[in-house]
């Protein structure tokens, strides 16, 4: 359970009384160091809620308008502000799933009474010294139970800007799992998506994001229309009648445009609109906790059955296999089994039933006893996990709950599940809920991609949300990938070692690397490869399938945590260079990702404790290597002091293991 190891509130009440002819005064909010700030009603129109945007004293968001659309509540006309209220709130608090042990959550806010028109509404906004974030709530008046609601933000910008975009959203594009481009503002296209990396120089990065999205339609960009260089962001509609594509698992339908994109009992407060801020790449992503500040904390009470850690897939679906796995796993440092599409039947088929073991023939031919494998794994201390697709389990997940955990399943992989409007989004949420109701760990896989929920539900360990190494991704787009959807949080990337997609990815050095540098508290690794001891499969459908073998450098798999209690990016130019260290306990864990330049690098130990020496273990790429990874290790002494220089060739990598002497 979570624990505020220290807490200070202010609270200041400012009464502020306006006359509907009055104008309105101009509201500040600025972070605890100064260096961040936002502005309500800055601007002369004042029939229109504004705000804008400074890092710095810099105006980087330039007068922007919050929209509300309503048939039941007309938000238009002046704008009037009847009180104002203040609080700074300076705690921390303690995570054993996230990229830091302790996580401060340090912020000012303020809370701002309106009427716009006949309607009342409310602003809660917070200044944090990472960014800033606000929120609109809408109270109970006019005797009205419900509405229907669309949003619009229109953000305004003094000059075409690079972003870091997501593709077109279009019928059967997969756009959370698409390829990056670098594009100017005035080239964004629908659907983009959130964190949204904006370059407003060398030292301003800036990124769009939301945070706490738990029952409302999903938030993308698009190029506005509001001024010359303008984003809007809206909300996303109803989804009519939705097909799947039976390979890529695509849903494709039709998102309603028109008409109210959420209905809402009164009062309710939207998602948290975010601009996360500062100098650089890197900083923002140690930064990142400021999404999961946005979302309350755990509910639940005891965590302890909650178990961060690495998983191997086990492909075969037989007894035989799964009992291979297991052992595997037990001698490796390994956590979790994971039990793939097939078990079940069909996953594309709607009669597939995720309550009773029919496997799907063109995956395995059995036999597979589930329930003995669970046994199994109870014995060597290793846990099970199982996938199953949205069709089995929007219809049978109160069914399979408590199935599961009779059988002795410990987690569930969420399947090809639907995302965008108010319902999926409603009942992906509730769905985790539930699952935690028994013990439940999840990974949700395909668009889904987060937005702090984990805090309060810390068993959702993983989503995928990425364009991981099942799409074959070059080193530069892990790169992209590493400062653009990482800012989101946690992303499940499914780590390949011996597939011969590697070599056309980068090499087995950055390989290792992505356990340090894609953050996951579920890592799944070897993703195509299968336990030496389990059955071959030949069925061609997980492609090149190699066997596990015993390279030296597997020692750093074995060893590199997945949850971690200090993150620092030491070198970060997206899509070229990469270099993260990570804490866990006394051991540093170091990963280097390099793009397609040969380079020489410095790594700067200045992260370490003064005063004390360490073994550091080193692993890179060398052709001259006699094994099929061609993987050097060679070991070091280190102090904080210390600089190593290390020669790159293009898409290579390198990893460290630090310990403390």
């Amino acid at each position: 359970m979570n624990q505020f190891l220290k807490k200070c509130r202010v609270v200041l009440l400012l009464i502020l009384s306006f006359s509907s002819c009055k104008q309105t005064e101009v509201i500040a909010l600025t972070s605890p160091d100064g260096s961040k700030k936002i502005v309500f009603l800055d601007d002369e129109n004042q029939n229109s809620l504004t705000f804008s945007v400074y890092y710095d004293n810099k105006e980087v968001i330039q007068t922007s308008v919050l929209e509300l659309l309503s048939e039941e509540l007309h938000f238009s006309g002046n704008v009037t502000v009847e009180k104002i209220e203040y609080t700074t709130e300076n705690a921390t608090w303690n995570s054993k799933f996230s990229e830091l042990s302790t996580i401060p959550n340090h912020y000012n806010q303020t809370k701002i009474y309106l009427q716009q028109g006949e309607a009342k509404l409310n602003i809660i906004a917070r200044a944090f010294d990472e960014g800033i974030a606000f929120a609109y709530e809408v109270p109970e008046q006019m005797g009205l139970e419900e509405i229907g609601l669309s949003e619009n933000i229109h953000y305004n910008f003094s000059e075409d800007y690079p972003v870091w975009s997501t593709p077109k959203r279009e019928k059967g594009v997969l756009t959370a799992q698409g390829e990056y481009r670098k594009i100017p503002i005035t080239e964004l296209q629908e659907g983009a998506e959130r964190p949204l990396l904006i370059e407003i120089s060398d030292s301003v990065k800036i990124a769009l994001a939301e945070a706490r999205l738990v029952d409302y339609g999903r938030l993308s960009f698009n190029k506005g229309s509001s001024s010359k260089y303008s984003i809007v962001s809206s909300l996303d509609g109803k989804t009519g009648e939705q097909k799947q594509d039976t390979i890529t698992g695509a849903v494709i339908a039709e998102s309603k445009i028109e008409g109210a994109k959420v209905h809402k009992k009164l009062p309710f407060q939207s998602p948290w609109r975010v601009v996360m801020m500062g100098s650089s790449y890197g900083q923002l992503l140690e930064n990142n906790y400021i999404i999961q500040n946005l979302n309350p904390p755990s509910e639940i009470e005891d965590e302890t059955w909650i178990t961060p850690g690495k998983v191997l897939r086990e492909s075969t679906l037989t007894t035989q296999g799964g009992l291979a796995a297991i052992d595997f796993v037990a001698s490796h440092n390994m956590q979790y089994v994971h039990f793939d599409a097939g078990w079940y039947g069909n996953e594309m088929d709607t009669a597939s039933d995720a309550t009773t073991v029919t496997l799907d023939p063109k995956r395995s031919k059995g036999p597979f006893d589930i329930e003995a494998i669970c046994k199994y794994a109870k014995e060597k201390g290793v846990k099970v996990m199982l996938y199953v697709n949205r069709r089995a389990l929007e219809k049978q997940l109160d069914e399979i709950l408590p199935l599961f955990k009779e059988w002795g399943v410990s987690g569930i992989k969420f399947g090809f599940v639907r995302v965008g409007d108010q319902d999926a989004t409603t009942w992906m949420h509730e769905a985790i809920k539930k699952a935690a109701e028994f013990e439940m760990v999840v990974d949700v896989h395909d668009e889904y991609r987060p937005t702090g929920f984990s805090r309060t539900y810390p068993n959702l360990l993983t989503q995928e949300g990425i364009r991981g190494d099942e799409e074959t991704v070059p080193n530069e787009h892990t790169l992209i990938t590493m400062f653009t959807r990482m800012l989101a949080g946690a992303a499940d990337n499914t780590v390949c070692y011996y597939n011969t997609r590697v070599y056309k990815m980068g090499s087995h050095a950055s390989q290792l690397a992505k356990t340090v540098c894609i953050f996951s508290p579920l890592q799944f690794l070897y993703w195509y490869d299968k336990a030496p001891s389990a059955p071959i499969k030949d069925d061609g459908l997980w492609g090149d399938t190699k066997t596990i073998g015993n390279e030296p450098e597997l020692e750093f798999f074995n060893n590199v945590p997945t949850t971690w209690d200090e993150t620092k990016v030491l070198q970060a130019e997206i899509g070229q260079i990469g270099v993260i260290a990570r804490r866990k306990g006394n051991n540093w864990f170091v990963g280097g990702i390099n793009g397609n330049t040969t380079r020489q690098i410095e790594i700067d130990f200045s992260f370490l404790e003064s005063g004390a020496t360490y073994n550091a273990k080193v692993y890179t790429d060398d052709e001259m290597v006699k094994t099929r990874t061609q993987v050097k290790i060679e070991a070091i002494e280190v102090s904080n002091d210390s600089k190593l220089h290390l020669d790159l060739k293009s898409n290579n990598g390198f990893v460290m293991h630090i310990t403390k002497l």
